[in-house]
């Protein structure tokens, strides 16, 4: 099963980004998304971030995720 997961910008350099979710940090492509910033809050599947969304979003999408449980 594959997963897209909202995590938060902390560095940017060129296309890509490291971003942060429950203390994990991952080097993720951004080159697909127009002008992102800084603490924008992003959709990553698979290396990439394919979306944007607002941090209520993000924070209501972690929470689902917390009340599913462990996935493996």
């Amino acid at each position: 099963m594959c997963l897209a997961v909202p995590m938060k910008v902390v560095e940017i350099a060129g296309d890509m980004a490291v971003v942060e979710s429950a203390g994990l940090r991952r080097e993720v492509g951004i080159m697909l998304l127009d002008k992102v910033k800084l603490g924008d809050w992003l959709i990553v599947h698979a290396g990439f971030a394919i979306s944007k969304l607002t941090k209520k979003q993000a924070r209501e999408t972690l929470s689902l995720f917390k009340e599913m449980g462990p996935l493996a």
